[in-house]
């Protein structure tokens, strides 16, 4: 169970800690106009992507060692979801920024496209050291 519960507390601090962002004004392209519709939404500081995965593999080495194949799988998806994050979804969101700014421009009646933007690696970063941060709390605390 603590497979699941650790990388969802991870989660729960990361998404949450957004809020905390956006009220500090560092985070203003993760919430449009209502903050409250931002739960399940990608981007902004910490990366809740990389916060979750991070923990899964950190629980995975402390409690199972880093020398089992499940530390091994749980790394490498850990590094693939991280480098989607920061090459290919950071691309897109800037992408689609373009466009509906495009769209904007040209006072078009297409609808706005709705925008999943990915991370920077300052969000990444942080994003992984809460993830570790919580996995070895909760296993400290749990000992």
């Amino acid at each position: 169970m603590r497979y699941l519960l650790i990388p969802l507390l991870a989660w729960a601090l990361a998404q949450g800690s957004k809020h905390i962002f956006h009220l500090m004004g560092r985070n203003r392209r993760v919430f449009n106009k209502n903050p409250r519709s931002s739960l399940l939404l990608s981007g902004g500081m910490p990366s809740a992507h990389a916060a979750t995965m991070v923990a899964l593999a950190a629980t995975i080495g402390l409690y199972d060692g880093v020398d089992t194949v499940q530390f091994a799988i749980s790394s490498w998806l850990a590094m693939i979801i991280i480098y989607d994050a920061v090459m290919v979804r950071f691309s897109s969101g800037q992408q689609g920024d373009t466009l509906n700014q495009l769209l904007d421009e040209q006072k078009s009646t297409l609808p706005r496209i709705r925008v999943a933007h990915g991370h920077t690696p300052i969000e990444v970063a942080a994003g992984i050291i809460l993830g570790i941060f919580v996995a070895i709390v909760v296993f400290f605390a749990t000992k």
